[in-house]
């Protein structure tokens, strides 16, 4: 549902739109500094962006991400005398476009939209964050908890730099809030998201000529369709569970059987319970052709971040503060995985999707709409000020 248009009924949502343009402005610096996920260099400008744009907000420091970017933590400095607790607030620096996109892509506003690489995943999420703080600073409007903001350079790749930092922070939280786009075109929330994690079968036969000694072969190909199709089976799309083998490599000649082979599987589970008996049904496969053998590596990579008691309190929460701003807040469910993943298999209370409202992550129609700018960040700035 679209936001309504409201006029200082909602102090924060009218300091907000008073701010909308510089929130754009910032937004374009943003799109404008590229950081793909395999690129240092431009992940580290990126961050330096935004730890400049933070410095007046509170106290900024980052940590090393091995072969990627340097991780931001913004420790904010927020009205109020008492703070109990923590709100850890996600989101990632790092973008799927490599470096030059803009070329092809350049920022640009039509259409009643913000359009460019990164836009929408997840670059305006952060600078609502960055207003959400501002106006409650200005507006003086006391917040109970201390809020730190966690950049992550990796999450793109699998977030294995920023794992650990995540949690640690998580740990020391009453909730979090994720600043990843919202589900479709009304910016819907995210309350559940699916586990994610990839499995590599290898297959090993005998090598032989195709045409001299076919029967001396054991071919690698021929027993990778055969457990191609077994792999394919263990989806359950009754309990969200889906396998899909997404690619296969395998052989060296069209003379030759193959000696080797291989499947690269993308997995999805809605329950963490069904994670463990996913695995074992990977462990247990067995060649057909007994001259084979089987390799099985990987498992999933994140847990599903599932609609906890707490999740549902957290969503109600931005409910009821979305009335203040004139906006129907809804739920939605996906099979994209984040860092909030991580944060919610903990326990902790996770609300995602609170960044920008429009579509197209990850492809060349990559935009955010302008007139749902103002009504979100404002949410955000309710929520800090509200856990």
């Amino acid at each position: 549902m679209e936001a309504a248009i409201i006029t200082a009924v909602d102090p924060i949502l009218g300091f907000i739109q008073q701010k909308q343009n510089d929130i754009v402005a910032l937004i374009r610096e943003m799109v404008e500094c590229e950081s793909p996920s395999d690129d240092r260099a431009a992940v580290d400008r990126f961050v330096e962006l935004v730890a400049d744009r933070a410095a007046d907000l509170g106290s900024m420091k980052t940590l090393p991400g091995g072969r990627f970017g340097r991780h931001l933590i913004c420790d904010f400095h927020l009205p109020g005398r008492k703070k109990t607790g923590q709100i850890l607030v996600l989101g990632h620096s790092d973008t799927v476009w490599p470096l030059g996109t803009l070329r092809e892509m350049p920022f640009r506003i039509s259409e009643g939209r913000l359009w460019g690489p990164g836009v929408l995943d997840m670059k305006s999420g952060i600078a609502f964050c960055l207003f959400a703080v501002r106006a409650l600073r200005e507006l003086d409007i006391a917040v109970g908890s201390r809020v730190m903001l966690q950049l992550n350079s990796d999450e793109e790749v699998g977030s294995h730099s920023s794992r650990m930092i995540t949690e640690k922070n998580a740990r020391k939280s009453k909730g979090v809030l994720v600043l990843e786009p919202g589900t479709g075109p009304e910016g819907k929330l995210k309350t559940a998201r699916k586990g994610v994690g990839s499995y590599i079968v290898t297959v090993r036969g005998k090598a032989s000529h195709a045409g001299v000694d076919f029967t001396a072969g054991a071919s690698a190909i021929v027993e990778l369709a055969a457990q191609i199709t077994r792999i394919a089976g263990f989806t359950n799309l009754g309990r969200g569970t889906t396998v899909n083998p997404g690619v296969i490599s395998g052989g060296t000649r069209s003379n030759v059987v193959a000696a080797e082979a291989r499947v690269e599987v993308d997995v999805r589970v809605a329950r963490a319970k069904d994670a463990a008996p996913l695995d074992r049904k990977f462990q247990a496969l067995r060649p057909v052709d007994r001259r084979c053998s089987l390799e099985v590596s990987g498992g999933l990579n994140r847990l599903p971040m599932e609609r906890s008691p707490g999740v549902r309190r957290l969503f109600r929460l931005a409910q009821k503060l979305g009335r203040d701003l004139g906006v129907d807040v809804e739920e939605s469910s996906t099979g994209g995985a984040s860092d909030g993943n991580l944060t919610a298999a903990l326990g902790i209370p996770t609300l995602d999707g609170l960044g920008g409202v429009g579509e197209g992550a990850h492809a060349v129609s990559e935009s955010i709409k302008v007139e749902r700018i103002a009504d979100r960040t404002a949410l955000i700035a309710k929520l800090l000020a509200s856990i």
